[in-house]
């Protein structure tokens, strides 16, 4: 699958990004304990409901289902440093 930056590059997708970006998160939020297996957990499914839908994503598309997702899971304060740390 194929990312747009936002700088309008197109380049391959890559999770480990998202994984690096979401303990980064996780360390700023400090108090909720995730694992690097859940933060790849979380990219994976990340992954597989994007290409489901698009064959081109946005970093914004990656952005948004993350911290969704890292909500649902019950992860909002990683989520809310996950979504300032992205910007």
């Amino acid at each position: 699958m194929y990312i747009t930056k936002k700088n309008g590059r197109v380049q391959m997708y890559d999770d480990e990004k998202v994984v690096r970006s979401i303990l980064k998160a996780n360390v700023d939020a400090m108090t909720e304990e995730m694992n690097r297996k859940k933060a790849q957990v979380i990219a994976d499914e990340v992954f597989a409901k994007l290409t489901a839908e698009k064959d081109i994503i946005s970093t914004e598309d990656v952005r948004l289902r993350t911290a969704a997702l890292l909500r649902k899971k019950g992860y909002p304060k990683t989520a809310d440093c996950y979504e300032k740390y992205r910007r």
